[in-house]
């Protein structure tokens, strides 16, 4: 086995060595192929015997040898198909292209480059690419289809540098330069070509070399400098006859006479096309052979010698037929498979771009979900803990002295505070990730208003600064609206106002812009008389963690994502906000919104404590401090609670005695919230029916598809007080009417 590897990879040695002599001694090229192929085939190696045949086919072509170039690549794709190399049959295939297309046969050429161009681009191969859009281009110059060919080219090209292949990107500047010729951009041509020559002589490729020097002869002799483009020519010719390129040998035969002709020795310009005919006869270089007879029939007209002349011309007619005409119709007749070939191409862009949508998609959703997990372990861990604080500090205050208030109300400020900055950083990658909804139900709107003034007004008192609201007469007593949202976006604008203005006042406007039959358009004002904004700052003032250079040296600079959150919430609204200011003069903030009209809500008055009076509640907390504060609050209200630990508890005592609320923390020990929940409402039991409230610090438990529809609503740590209260209180009025309703009809 270890000999057998052996043998191997000398075979792939000497293929390599012999395509990098191909360029100086193209025989020896062919005698080490051939001594591989004698190993593979002793190996019975159908991979390794394929690529030696597809090297010596490829040989024998550059010296044209057709016949035996065919021979070689048929063997080969035998070969590659027994061993289901679909690259080594678009390798040999290539080669077979390569004759057809120098022998005149140039459909067949170019639906076998289709072919090899198919599978090149199945497999990335950009190397082999790059050559197969090479010689798609020489078809189409030869048809005189110079934009096809162009961009043949340039495909060529582009797959090179892809490749990081230097030598083919140079090989295509060549035909490329004769193009820019041709259309007598001659700086544009000249400078490619000799970037053709700088790349060869830094690669060392001498048979690349020869043809970039011929191309640039040409350029010479159009810019008649003659002494020079002769030079190259000869040098060009030199290495052709070295390594053999019988087709290379005949192209500088041809360019030589050219030149001849233009310093006026038509007799030596007849020497050397005659010296090229016989050469394209003897290899069936068809399109050399009629290119030569018509420069022929062009001498011998200008020499007036009109039998030679005629001659020619019917040969050229004859040659061109052959090769041009009849070739030119079948690529026409078999173009729509060029079409099919650019429809695969848009294709296969088409699917690579879906892909690539789909791996950004897909880590964006990996990225997102990371994200949420750490915001849920970041939200419980520290929102937990705030809980308590705030739930305690609530119910001390009530029983506390003026004295203690105050340290009380201190305590509270900062624990609020600090809520805040936490909520902040927990919305703001809500908007960000597009999970943020609006939740929309009737607000008294006045109400609302004063209430956000008051929540404010001793921030503003402790600077001695005014704030100030004003509400149009005319707006709406109720609208639906989102009450916590409105609530963040003033309250952010409001509170920044105030952080920055030192003397004066903050001014809340609220104004009426439209009055429709159901919806008022309304305009918000945050208007105050502090440091002001520059303009450069105002374009940077809504993005993420921004925080303006006139703030930074001030204590309370906040964490930057105040505002951002105010754009993304006013955009949340299909609104938008707009700042007014100028340094030492204030700022102006002001948005507007489409509000719906509606009726004013049904209020529960937190001194019908009456209503929750004897109900009994399961409360399912592990904190103990967490779960000592909920039984001193529903204690107040006179709500019997039955505590437990984890969620298997809940389950169980769920099971053994009707209940009126079930307040169910989500992470616990042993068995979480939410599937404690779910087997409350899955399996039979007295309270499948029983509200169920999730108690929870986690932000993103309510985005839990699976789950969240088994709760009757989330309420937030650290828990409102208020908001509870009217939970419960909401529900229970509920029940309330459905037993009546159901003892009226049993009645």
């Amino acid at each position: 086995m270890s000999l057998q590897l052996d043998v191997e990879a000398n075979v792939l040695e000497l293929l390599d060595h012999a395509y990098l002599k191909r360029g100086d001694d193209l025989n020896k090229s062919l005698e080490i192929s051939y001594h591989a192929l004698a190993l593979s085939r002793n190996l019975q190696n159908p991979s390794l015997i394929g690529k030696c045949l597809t090297k010596i086919s490829l040989y024998h072509m550059i010296s044209a040898e057709n016949e035996k170039a065919i021979a070689m690549s048929e063997e080969a794709i035998q070969y590659f198909a027994e061993d289901n190399d679909e690259l080594g049959i678009a390798n040999a295939n290539y080669n077979i292209a390569g004759v057809y297309y120098k022998t005149n046969n140039y459909h067949l050429g170019m639906f076998h480059l289709i072919d090899c161009l198919t599978i090149y681009r199945k497999y990335g191969d950009k190397h082999n690419e790059s050559r197969a859009h090479k010689s798609l281009g020489t078809i189409f110059e030869i048809l005189g289809d110079q934009p096809n060919a162009i961009v043949a080219y340039e495909n060529a090209i582009n797959c090179a540098q892809q490749a990081e292949n230097l030598n083919l990107e140079s090989n295509v500047y060549n035909p490329l330069s004769g193009i820019l010729l041709k259309q007598k951009k001659i700086n544009l041509a000249l400078n490619l070509i000799t970037k053709s020559i700088s790349i060869k002589i830094s690669t060392g490729d001498r048979r690349g070399y020869a043809f970039a020097v011929y191309g640039r002869g040409k350029i010479l002799t159009y810019l008649e400098k003659y002494s020079d483009a002769l030079s190259d020519f000869q040098e060009a010719l030199a290495i052709h006859r070295e390594v053999d390129d019988v087709f290379g040998i005949a192209m500088c035969y041809n360019k030589i006479a050219h030149l001849f002709v233009r310093q006026g020795d038509s007799e030596k310009a007849k020497f050397f096309l005659k010296k090229a005919i016989d050469l394209s006869d003897k290899n069936e270089l068809s399109v050399m052979k009629y290119k030569c007879y018509h420069f022929m029939y062009s001498i011998y007209k200008d020499e007036g010698n009109t039998k030679k002349a005629l001659n020619y011309l019917e040969k050229y007619i004859d040659e061109k037929d052959d090769a041009v005409n009849s070739q030119t119709l079948k690529v026409i007749e078999n173009y729509e498979r060029i079409s099919k070939l650019q429809s695969k191409e848009n294709q296969a862009r088409l699917e690579r771009q879906k892909f690539e949508i789909a791996q950004k998609q897909e880590r964006a959703e990996q990225t997102a979900a990371m994200k949420q997990n750490f915001l849920s372990a970041m939200s419980h861990e520290i929102r937990t803990p705030l809980n308590a604080i705030t739930s305690i500090i609530s119910l001390l205050h009530e029983r506390s002295d003026e004295g203690e208030k105050e340290l009380l109300t201190s305590l509270q400020f900062s624990s609020k505070n600090l809520l805040r900055i936490i909520n902040d950083i927990l919305d703001f990658s809500k908007l960000e990730s597009d999970n943020m909804q609006l939740e929309i139900y009737p607000v008294e709107f006045k109400k609302l208003l004063n209430n956000i003034k008051q929540t404010y007004s001793s921030l503003a008192d402790e600077k001695n600064i005014k704030l100030s609201l004003t509400i149009d007469p005319k707006v709406s007593e109720a609208y639906l609206l989102d009450e916590t949202k409105l609530f963040q976006i003033l309250g952010n604008l409001i509170s920044n106002a105030i952080k920055f203005t030192d003397n004066g006042g903050i001014k809340i406007n609220v104004i009426l812009d439209y009055e429709g039959d159901q919806y008022d358009t309304i305009t918000f004002e945050v208007i105050d008389t502090g440091i002001g904004i520059s303009p450069e700052e105002q374009e940077k003032l809504f993005e993420s963690f921004y925080i303006p250079k006139s703030i930074t040296t001030r204590n309370d600079g906040g964490t930057g994502l105040g505002l951002a959150i105010v754009k993304k919430l006013v955009e949340l609204h299909n609104s938008s906000i707009r700042i007014k200011s100028e340094v030492n003069a204030g700022s102006t903030f002001l948005f507007k919104f489409n509000l719906e009209k509606t009726s004013i809500p049904f209020q529960y008055s937190k001194q019908e404590k009456h209503t929750l009076m004897g109900k009994v509640a399961i409360l399912a907390e592990d904190n103990k401090i967490n779960a000592l504060v909920m039984n001193k609050l529903l204690t107040k209200w006179g709500v019997k609670i039955k505590r437990v630990k984890n969620g298997l508890e809940a389950v169980k005592i769920a099971s053994e005695e009707r209940v009126d609320f079930i307040l169910m923390d989500i992470h616990m020990p042993e068995l979480n919230g939410f599937d404690a929940t779910r087997s409350i409402r899955t399996i039979p039991n007295v309270n499948q029916t029983t509200p169920i409230f999730a108690l929870t610090a986690d932000v993103t438990a309510a985005n839990s598809h699976e789950y969240a529809h088994h709760f009757n609503g989330f309420l937030w740590k650290p828990i409102e007080i208020d908001k509870l209260f009217k939970a419960l209180t909401q529900v229970q009025k509920i029940n309330n009417m459905l037993n009546e309703t159901t003892t009226s009809k049993s009645t």
